[in-house]
């Protein structure tokens, strides 16, 4: 019972990252405590400096390397010095330490554990990234199912034109009160983009004797990263669980795509030398959910958070006859490796116009899209991607696209994009005729 409160206790806020933080706080008063005059005025100022160098460094690292588009915020760089601090006190005690060392070793060896797990939970809080330690420790959900294992051929309930789903469903006596996830292999048949492993997330009301004829959100994560981020970080389930809870089981049918091939890797949702993610995403992925699911092909979503917001105005604007929806959480006013000119270089060979041609901003320079509609949402605190935000808001507007701008309380993070995931439901449910509009 206790390892079970313990695996599900929120890592976020709450008992746990508070006792973990106040234990860190203990670990490096052990580290730091005075062992003499030379302690203070060297080894405790050298440690700081050695900190806030390595945090630098890898701040340059990001920069020129650009293993993802953005800078690390001040407050991950503040922790990760701190955690390089402890470790390089840890070794300057033991250096210090004479017959006491091998005591020294463990003690020490515990706080500088207490520090980094205290530094982990810090960073893990900015991003919300992991929820709870059994998504830490990777423990299975016991929501995960088969696909094969469905019924191929239950009675079903489709929509009619001009009537919700909602007004013909009726849930059969075994549906169960939760959804289930299911982990599926989405070839690119067509475009030949090398892809992970996809999840899906299937309604209650897609699991009965009796099946609801659901419309299709495809969800892409951000960068770096892959589609379990959706699923662990976004909390998917919980969050679509609680919408069908309040709709009869009704809910989208979530399909979450590797759009990015490895964790690390960023072809920008677009056909070009760096792999045909946007083909994959706009052929390969509806492709396999019309002979795969049982859902209404004819309403398309897609939506994403961080890179994946970026991708999903993309695929808005570039294929708006396969998803004219779209839910754009904490996105960029364009796709990027970290600047435009390191982005046309490796994605088009310096071709500036080619670039153009696939931007967001410039083709709704040139179309218009009277039947799109989407919501951008971001946190009010995203000092990064909030004016990317209202640029790409008012610039969709422009181009004739129904827009929402939504701006949440908090930062550039996974409680964010779980946040306007919830509270585009009701949105998208309505635009594809789950619910009244």
């Amino acid at each position: 019972m206790a390892i079970a409160w313990l695996l599900d206790a929120p890592l976020v806020a709450g008992v746990l990252p508070t006792v973990v933080s106040v234990l860190g706080l203990l670990g490096a008063v052990y580290l730091v405590h005075g062992r003499g005059r030379r302690w203070w005025l060297r080894a405790v100022p050298i440690s700081v400096a050695v900190g806030a160098a390595v945090a630098a460094l890898a701040q340059l690292v990001i920069v020129v390397a650009r293993p993802f588009p953005d800078p690390l915020p001040l407050r991950v760089l503040f922790w990760t010095a701190v955690a390089v601090a402890a470790a390089s006190l840890f070794v300057a005690g033991l250096v210090a330490g004479g017959r006491r060392g091998r005591a020294r070793l463990v003690l020490g060896a515990v706080a500088l554990l207490l520090v980094v797990s205290t530094v982990g939970v810090k960073i893990n809080a900015f991003y919300g990234y992991r929820p709870t330690l059994a998504a830490v420790l990777g423990v299975p959900a016991a929501d995960e199912i088969d696909l094969a294992s469905l019924p191929t051929a239950p009675t079903t309930v489709a929509p009619q034109q001009g009537e919700p789903l909602s007004a013909r469903w009726r849930p059969p006596p075994d549906m169960p009160a939760e959804g289930k996830i299911t982990h599926v292999t989405i070839p690119g048949t067509v475009s030949g983009f090398a892809a992970r492993q996809a999840l899906v997330y299937l309604p209650p009301a897609y699991l009965g004797s009796v099946r609801a004829t659901l419309p299709v959100l495809v969800l892409i994560p951000g960068q770096p990263g892959g589609p379990q981020d959706w699923l662990v970080a976004g909390q998917l389930a919980d969050v679509m669980n609680r919408f069908a809870a309040a709709h009869h089981g009704l809910a989208p049918v979530v399909v979450v795509p590797d759009a990015m091939g490895s964790a690390f890797g960023n072809p920008l949702c677009i056909d070009s030398r760096l792999g045909n993610s946007e083909t994959y995403l706009a052929v390969d992925v509806p492709a396999w959910t019309a002979a795969n699911l049982h859902v209404d092909q004819r309403h398309l979503t897609i939506g994403g958070f961080s890179f994946g917001g970026t991708c999903a105005l993309q695929l808005a604007v570039r294929r708006p006859d396969v998803y004219p929806s779209f839910l754009d959480i904490s996105g960029q006013s364009e796709p990027t490796l970290g600047d435009r000119a390191q982005t046309v270089a490796a994605a088009f060979g310096g071709d500036e116009e080619a670039f153009r041609r696939v931007n967001p901003l410039d083709e709704m320079q040139r179309t218009t899209f009277p039947n799109t509609a989407g919501i951008i949402a971001v946190g009010l605190d995203d000092t990064m991607y909030r004016p990317d935000a209202e640029k790409v808001a008012a610039a969709a507007r422009a181009a004739g696209m129904a827009i929402t701008l939504t701006e949440l309380n908090g930062a550039h993070s996974w409680t964010i994009a779980s946040q306007a995931l919830s509270g585009a439901l009701p949105w998208i449910s309505g635009r594809t005729g789950l619910l009244p509009p």
